[in-house]
């Protein structure tokens, strides 16, 4: 019975792992035929590859890309820095307080996209706000944040509070003691909410596509993707730079959980010398 059980559960783990992995790994391999039509009929070809940088749509391309990546590394790392303060302010509440504004963190991420997206544009249209960059950063700040917030949280929670009035007690003033103490103890949790948010912003379509403007020309890789794919359909192309995309961020996953795993041995090591 048991051995039976084991066999169900590892089949169900396979057909979940199917269901998420098989059509990224379909993108990966079709990336090599240089086909819109899932089809190798001019065999195994880096042409898709190549025509990223020869298209006569590479201008329009690397354009959308350079804006995604500004947005996205200026919305997340100030979306780090307020919701790395925003979760020890949190934290330091009473427990009633707390609690209401853990909920209120949520609203954000349970709510609909498209819902913060008109939300957002209604806000900036009421106060004048020009279109562009600005609003495009502001709405992922307000994106990525309660994430970051529900990254750090956790880490705050599991620490020792002893450790920071230790440090007060020391001589250190709180600023020292936030910089020396605090920071280093919930560094995985701000990098994870870093990380996050800026996957987030890079994958965002719904609130960008509202609140870029019309006429501002501004374009990110999934908005360029929405437009181009509309009138043409998915070109060969966008199958690699999915699958570089794909293949940067799993590697950046898998770079983190190593650093994460070296720490915990090194951390073990030590307290076994002790």
């Amino acid at each position: 019975m048991v051995k039976v059980k084991g066999i169900f559960e590892k089949a169900y783990l396979f057909v979940i792992l199917a269901i998420l992995y098989a059509p990224i790994l379909l993108i990966i391999v079709y990336s090599f035929s240089n086909s819109s039509n899932f089809r190798f009929d001019e065999g195994f070809t880096f042409e898709a590859y190549i025509s990223i940088f020869t298209s006569e749509k590479s201008p329009a391309l690397w354009d959308a890309v350079g804006n995604t990546f500004l947005i996205a590394a200026v919305s997340s790392v100030i979306a780090t820095v307020m919701g790395t303060f925003a979760a020890i302010g949190i934290f330091a509440m009473g427990r009633k307080a707390r609690r209401v504004l853990e909920n209120v963190n949520q609203f954000p991420i349970i709510n609909s996209e498209i819902v913060m997206g008109v939300s957002l544009m209604i806000f900036f249209v009421t106060f004048a706000f020009p279109e562009g960059y600005l609003r495009l950063i502001i709405a992922h700040i307000a994106f990525c944040t309660p994430y970051v917030v529900l990254s750090v949280l956790p880490k705050l929670e599991s620490m020792d509070p002893n450790v920071y009035e230790a440090a007060l007690d020391l001589g250190a003033n709180p600023f020292k003691a936030l910089v020396k103490v605090l920071f280093p103890m919930i560094t995985p949790g701000i990098v994870s909410g870093f990380v996050l948010a800026f996957t987030l912003s890079m994958d965002d379509f719904i609130i960008t596509q509202i609140n870029k403007g019309a006429s501002t020309g501004i374009n990110t890789l999934s908005t360029y993707i929405y437009s181009d794919a509309r009138v043409q359909g998915l070109e060969p192309f966008w199958y690699a730079i999915f699958s570089i995309i794909f293949v940067v961020i799993l590697a950046l996953v898998l770079t983190l959980n190593l650093v994460r795993i070296n720490r915990r041995k090194q951390k073990a090591a030590e307290e076994a010398k002790i």
